[in-house]
């Protein structure tokens, strides 16, 4: 019986490993490769957008191949299983939030906005408090001020914004409240998946998350491809691709790509929430924000100003004060647990 529920865990945290993993490379990889797109002539964010969802039908092997071995009983009086939620609200939401944050993507360097999209995780833990019941604690308490203030520096950041590679004032102003606007949303959007996974499937299978990840998917990416033509973006494609810098087979390449890393990134994040918790799956995408900006530097050339220099400070002293909670919750945990089981024998006997 032990060596079964250890198997359990080890076989938990295997995958929690391998999710995180998913998180942090697909995360980084598909912002280069985002920025990389605009950087060499690509300037629709409708399609910009359509990429981060349209790369779906990869899951669907995976999809294919999922159980409901493991299923947790539903309690809605009469024996049977809830409903599944529609999908719909959930699509647009990310939908909007591609949109956003593709605007933010074009015109504000990778470093600046891997540095503001930290501010999710204050936006995540505010919805949680409500959706979710979270609780603040100090450091918790510490990590959005932390996070916050990482946040608004950047707005200060007026070198950037000068120097002749960068975007003018206005577009970097736009840039920066889109992204603002845009973690909002995902802050939102990953409360309201923790909610609707706790309290309305009620069920713990992989193949319900991945009903999640694809039936997300599919309509953020019917919103985003009518956005696409609704806004007479399609039309410029063509003569997009016969000017990218790198040549059409590097464009059609690199959009593929970033489709391919955004499902990686959105299956990890999905299973983060799934196995624990949706403040735990935005924490692990906080964990990217060296990898994105010091890659950028030799990518991109972008430069690490003093002020981005303790943005991102803060920004990593915030994540780390959230992680140390999560290892206080841990162990108060396990604390519990080793109680309870010593004191049960004795109240058998």
């Amino acid at each position: 019986m032990i060596k079964q529920s250890s198997r359990k865990v080890y076989w938990r945290w295997l995958k929690i490993a391998l999710y995180t993993l998913s998180v942090l490379l697909g995360q980084s990889a598909a912002l280069l490769l985002g920025r990389l797109y605009f950087l060499k002539g690509g300037s629709s964010k409708w399609l910009s957008s359509v990429v981060q969802v349209i790369g779906f039908p990869i899951l669907i092997p995976f999809y294919l191949l999922t159980t409901t071995t493991t299923t947790t009983t539903a309690d809605d009086g009469g024996g049977n299983k809830p409903p599944l939620p529609s999908p719909y609200t959930l699509g647009a939401i990310y939908a909007s939030r591609g949109l956003l944050f593709s605007v933010g993507l074009q015109y504000l360097p990778v470093s600046t906005y891997t540095l503001l999209c930290a501010s999710v995780l204050a936006f995540n833990s505010f919805f949680s408090y409500f959706i979710n019941g979270q609780k603040f604690t100090p450091f918790i308490v510490n990590s959005l001020v932390l996070l916050t203030i990482s946040s608004v520096l950047l707005v200060f950041n007026n070198e950037e914004s000068a120097s002749s590679s960068a975007p003018n004032r206005g577009n970097y102003v736009v840039g920066f409240l889109c992204t603002l606007a845009g973690s909002a949303l995902f802050g939102l959007l990953l409360s309201a998946t923790q909610f609707v996974f706790v309290k309305v499937i009620k069920r713990q299978t992989f193949k319900h998350m991945m009903d999640m990840v694809i039936y997300e998917n599919v309509v953020a990416c019917g919103v985003t491809v009518v956005g696409l033509f609704a806004s007479g973006e399609w039309k410029e494609l063509g003569r997009e691709m016969g000017g990218y810098e790198l040549g059409t087979a590097s464009y059609l390449m690199t959009l593929i790509w970033v489709a391919v890393f955004w499902q990686m990134y959105a299956l990890g994040a999905m299973g983060l929430i799934f196995e624990v918790s949706a403040l735990f799956s935005n924490s692990i995408s906080v964990v990217g924000l060296p990898i994105v900006p010091v890659a950028a530097v030799f990518c991109f050339r972008d430069r690490m100003s003093g002020v981005k220099g303790v943005s991102m400070a803060l920004a990593v002293w915030g994540f780390v004060s959230y992680m140390y909670q999560c290892y206080l919750d841990d162990r108060n945990s396990k604390v519990v647990t080793k109680s309870v089981d010593e004191t049960s024998p004795r109240m058998s006997s």
